[in-house]
């Protein structure tokens, strides 16, 4: 009786193999998820447990530079033209902050604590550009502290950059897209981003960097235009024009520390585009102690 009733409930072989298979996959892609990957590659899945068909040896085509994906247009915010005025007619680093202060076009100026305006050495000729301030960086008034600023300290410092007046390393200023911390760490929204977009082209004009860094894919996408995610757009260098600056300067987006502290494996891909950047920095013959502009 109780093998009969085993019977009954044992599924048939290919029933068994189907849910198998639906497990593997919804394994394979958690893993994919918890790496980090967040878009697809193709439209069909690539069949690797079979063996590709061998092709005579071809000569390599010569390599193309993939063509821009603008992003989407969108609507512009009423303050929006505000928001121009007000970061163009600032002629310094000073009055820029206090234009930011005075501009009341931004609801999340009225939930933050604190403006957080910039940090590190400014003039440098590096700059490094992030999305918005969390909470232990709207209590201190400072970009980048706390755990992700830690690792990013650490990660520059390894090829000679410091956010510290240092004359022994290449000097640094970091500052964020958005200066006012959005409620709950969430990220800005599209008309924050529009509505501080202009004081931040000003804050770059100002500070006059040689080269940018670009820390995450929403200071990515909102200073370079286009709507690749940023594992597509890291690792390459694009030339951002800049209102205000006669030649546009090179940007380099990269992954967030933040983003790094949640997926360490890709740790390896921002290695290797510090190492970029370094390399960029020599080519550039930029030293210890450079300063670019008064600010």
């Amino acid at each position: 009786m109780g093998r009969a009733r085993l019977r009954a409930a044992t599924l048939p072989w290919h029933a068994t193999r189907m849910v198998r298979d639906a497990m593997d996959w919804a394994t394979a892609l958690a893993w994919q998820l918890a790496m980090g990957a967040d878009e697809a590659v193709s439209e069909a899945p690539l069949e690797r447990t079979r063996a590709a068909p061998v092709s005579p040896p071809v000569a390599a085509p010569a390599q193309q530079r993939a063509p821009a994906a603008a992003a989407p247009a969108r609507r512009e915010p009423p303050a929006a033209s505000r928001a121009r005025a007000a970061a163009e007619a600032a002629a310094n680093l000073a009055e820029l902050a206090e234009a930011i202060r005075a501009f009341d076009g931004l609801v999340i100026r009225e939930t933050a604590t604190r403006l957080v305006f910039a940090d590190g050495v400014a003039g440098a000729p590096v700059m490094l550009v992030g999305e918005a301030p969390g909470a232990e960086e709207d209590a201190q008034g400072k970009p980048f502290v706390g755990r992700s600023g830690q690792l990013l300290d650490r990660m520059l410092a390894s090829i000679g950059l410091s956010r510290a007046p240092d004359a022994g390393q290449i000097p640094l200023y970091i500052t964020n897209i958005v200066t006012w911390r959005p409620p709950g760490n969430r990220n800005p929204t599209d008309e924050e981003l529009a509505l501080s977009l202009p004081f931040c082209l000003r804050h770059i004009a100002l500070a006059g960097p040689r080269l940018l860094v670009l820390a995450g894919g929403v200071a990515a996408k909102a200073l370079t235009g286009r709507a690749e995610g940023i594992l597509r757009l890291r690792g390459r260098w694009y030339e951002l024009p800049v209102p205000g600056l006669r030649a546009p300067v090179p940007a380099l987006p990269m992954l967030h520390p933040a983003y790094l502290l949640r997926n360490p494996g890709a740790k390896r891909d921002a290695w290797a585009d510090v190492l970029s950047l370094r390399q960029t920095i020599e080519r550039a013959g930029i030293v210890p102690g450079a300063i670019t502009a008064s600010g």
